[in-house]
């Protein structure tokens, strides 16, 4: 009887959120100045330039190749890992990994903005088993990279108000 109690509250907590048009931040598509843009980077096809673009395209803003428009410039990236403990024979047990991705947004007639975003992961090195850390590591970083596209669109819909 308590679950179904419980089961029933859950029911109508959801299908009234659902009927409010309750929006999560940063949720909303990007519009006026950045509803089209040029994204520019040095390796367009690596994996962070992707999911930026994919992460545009969530946001509804139509990318193209001419210059009058806001551009996204991707600027670089760069990874870093640092010790974080130790096992007790002085071997490496945990490490912290960074992402670092500049970027800037050059706005016609307003200026250009840098975007700096970072994010960490803790990692545990285990070096027994080498092969598999290293692929678990990578995945560590494709999560870091889809991680930090998003943190630019919440940065670029940040500066969209501030210019606004």
């Amino acid at each position: 009887m308590w679950n179904k109690f419980k089961a029933l509250c859950a029911v109508i907590v959801l299908a009234g959120l659902a009927g409010c048009g309750l929006h999560f931040a940063n949720q909303s598509a990007l519009g006026g100045q950045f509803s089209t843009m040029k994204l520019v980077s040095s390796e367009p096809y690596d994996f962070l330039s992707r999911q930026v673009r994919e992460q545009l395209k969530l946001h509804q803003v139509a990318l193209v190749e001419r210059d009058d428009v806001p551009q996204l410039r991707l600027k670089g990236s760069s990874v870093s890992s640092s010790v974080v403990s130790v096992f007790k024979q002085g071997r490496e047990a945990e490490n912290l990994l960074t992402l670092n991705v500049r970027a800037t947004v050059n706005v016609p007639g307003k200026g250009e903005f840098p975007i700096n975003v970072s994010n960490s992961r803790t990692f545990f090195n285990d070096s027994r088993a080498a092969l598999a850390k290293s692929v678990e590591q990578d995945v560590i970083y494709d999560d870091m990279r889809r991680q930090a596209a998003k943190q630019l669109l919440i940065k670029l819909m940040t500066l969209q108000q501030q210019l606004n």
